[in-house]
């Protein structure tokens, strides 16, 4: 596959692989004197989120929130540094769980050392068109604060974190990736460090411009209900319905008007009869929130971090992400922020989970180094 339609049509496949596998991780959790790994637990919660409960685009405000805790938690006082992991469109929290195994991911690496016990923390971000995109919309509600206020504030509260900027890492893949950039931006007084992985859509490039076949799809469809079977039954035959639903989500966060039927947003193209018409309005404030434009404002935010990674695959399904990433890793050098940018060989999702995957490899180590494991001398932040 070659666009964007293969995340979720390799997402579907992929969880039809789920069952054998767990089977799997669970017999690796076995060492040699045929006893169980400590295990760490994975608590899921709901939230009513104040900065999506006045919504006016038809959000759901109460949103679930799965959070791992070491072992030892529950009989401990300690408390620990945490994670943030943004998922990516057309899939949930519980199913990059699964999917990804993050949970033996996370108990392997603290029994064997090659991480210190840490709580790990994944918001979910799905909404009415399958992906907030991390923004703040006066439609959709806002989605940025969502997880710098709304979950960081909810964690500390309920949990034993150490609650302090040092302490707190984010990250994300694909638009998940793309939201970790962007939130940590926007509070950089929250988190430390950033991870993104495979981060979409930071700019127009490739398959993602504005002279995509998606546009055109999305202006023709008569219901929502169209518009989102055409997504979720997208694959590498059909990707224009993809894209028809991606551009309505990014419409949505990105340029809303409740004025327009079906999904209440102007697109940055249109069309009459088979006629282009651009919408300039509209393609700057969307470009306005492409992540690599807003590199400029933020740029003191940026050099703050103690630590910055972006990775993509060489072999990447989305033709925009290897382009884009590497324009944001070159802004960022220009301004002299220092950071990692590396390309593995890997498309987008066949290195990310599993312990030979991105996350296990790379992501938990990453975090391991840059994340104050003490409390001590760390005041309340």
């Amino acid at each position: 596959m070659s666009s964007i339609a293969a995340e979720t049509y390799n997402h579907k496949k992929n969880m039809i692989k789920i069952l054998p596998t767990s089977l799997i991780l669970v017999l690796i959790a076995i060492n040699t004197f045929g006893q169980p790994l400590t295990e760490g637990k994975v608590i899921v919660q709901k939230i009513l989120a104040p900065s999506i409960q006045n919504n006016k685009g038809g959000e759901d405000p109460l949103r679930k929130i799965s959070v791992y805790v070491p072992p030892g938690y529950s009989e401990s006082t300690q408390r620990y540094p945490t994670i943030y992991f943004l998922h990516g469109v057309g899939v949930n929290d519980s199913l990059m769980l699964v999917w990804t195994g993050l949970k033996e991911l996370m108990d392997k690496a603290i029994a064997t050392g090659k991480i210190q016990p840490m709580i790990l923390v994944l918001p979910n971000s799905d909404n009415r068109f399958r992906g907030s995109f991390y923004t703040n919309s006066t439609l959709a509600g806002n989605w940025a604060d969502f997880i710098g206020k709304d979950v960081v504030a909810y964690i500390d509260k309920n949990f034993r974190t150490i609650p302090h900027r040092n302490s707190r890492g984010l990250s994300g893949h694909s638009m998940g990736g793309n939201g970790a950039l962007k939130i940590g931006m926007l509070f950089s007084d929250v988190f430390s460090s950033v991870y993104a992985m495979s981060p979409a859509v930071l700019n127009w490039s490739g398959d993602f411009t504005i002279k995509n076949s998606g546009f055109k799809r999305l202006s023709k469809s008569k219901t929502e209900k169209e518009i989102l079977k055409a997504f979720d039954d997208s694959d590498q035959l059909d990707e224009t319905g993809f894209y028809a639903g991606i551009f309505a989500a990014m419409g949505r966060a990105y340029s809303p008007d409740p004025s327009v039927a079906i999904f209440q947003a102007t697109l940055p193209v249109s069309f009459i009869g088979d006629s282009v018409v651009y919408n300039t309005t509209a393609i700057k404030k969307w470009e306005a929130n492409f992540p690599v434009n807003m590199i400029g404002d933020h740029i003191d935010h940026l050099k703050s971090f103690t630590a910055i990674k972006i990775d993509w695959g060489r072999n990447e399904d989305f033709a925009h992400i290897p382009v884009t990433a590497m324009q944001f890793s070159k802004k960022l050098e220009t301004y002299r922020i220092k950071h990692f940018a590396e390309e593995y060989i890997g498309d987008h999702i066949n290195m990310l989970g599993g312990f030979d995957g991105r996350i296990y490899t790379e992501l938990l180590p990453f975090f391991n180094t840059y994340l104050k494991f003490e409390l001590t001398k760390i005041k309340r932040n």
